[in-house]
């Protein structure tokens, strides 16, 4: 297992604790002016190429962030390294909002959306992605979600899971492993940017990953830690530690 840091919340540097652990492999680059997604898109190639350097050398690379847009930058990795991948993404929201649709006008919003095909010009092209069949993609634990979100899963391929089932359904071939650490209830998790309740335990999401991961078809796992780096670390700590654990 090869441990990836990208200490960013989007394309703002954040303290590399933020992330709960420290890694021997760290991405931080100094960013070009422009707008978020042009930012990104000269971060995101360098996540590419070390996600793609740990497949090659026969390992599974664990990236961890501090938002859920880097997931296109290990999905690229992973395409760039021959192997095309279904994506299983624990999350409390959808994020699979459009710039079209979106309330907020928050990136990390959008990232699911963005993997199987929309507005490949504001960040696939500048990191070769290429987009993935909706098909190919289980949803995990998602339980807020405004209308726009709802109409569009509805009416897509994207399948629907309960953080207790997803194991016995995933999508065909390997695996990339998405986990935002806010699919966990906010009431024992706290000081997450987008706190919801009414989740699942810290203790069901590790037991799902687990069985996940024991399957051996995951290739990466990409872990979100989506909270405000200020509040209190031990419980953070443990969780991220113990998915890094259960993938080494």
């Amino acid at each position: 297992m090869t441990a990836i840091s990208v200490p960013y919340h989007l394309d703002e540097l954040l303290p590399e604790s933020a992330l709960g652990v420290r890694t021997t492999t760290q991405v931080v680059r100094r960013l070009p002016d422009g707008d978020v997604w042009q930012r990104l898109g000269a971060l995101y190639p360098d996540v590419a190429d070390e996600v793609a350097a740990a497949v090659r050398r026969g390992e599974l690379p664990s990236v961890i962030s501090g938002d859920c847009t880097v997931s296109l930058a290990v999905l690229a990795g992973l395409q760039r390294a021959e192997v095309q991948p279904s994506i299983v993404w624990f999350d409390a929201h959808g994020d699979v909002q459009r710039p079209e649709t979106t309330e907020s006008g928050y990136p990390g919003g959008m990232p699911l959306r963005m993997a199987v095909g929309d507005h490949p010009e504001l960040l696939a092209g500048a990191i070769g992605l290429r987009p993935l069949p909706e098909s190919r993609v289980l949803l995990v634990g998602a339980r807020d979600l405004d209308r726009a979100e709802v109409e569009y899963l509805e009416s897509s391929e994207i399948a629907r899971s309960e953080v207790e089932r997803a194991a016995e359904e995933l999508p065909d071939g390997p695996l990339l492993l998405h986990i935002d650490l806010d699919v966990i209830d906010a009431a024992e998790l706290s000081d997450l940017r987008f706190p919801v309740t009414g989740g699942p335990s810290a203790a069901a999401v590790l037991d799902a990953a687990r069985r996940i991961l024991a399957t051996g078809r995951v290739r990466a796992l990409d872990i979100a830690c989506t909270w405000y780096p200020e509040g209190p670390m031990a419980n953070r700590t443990r969780i991220v530690e113990e998915l890094l654990a259960a993938a080494d």
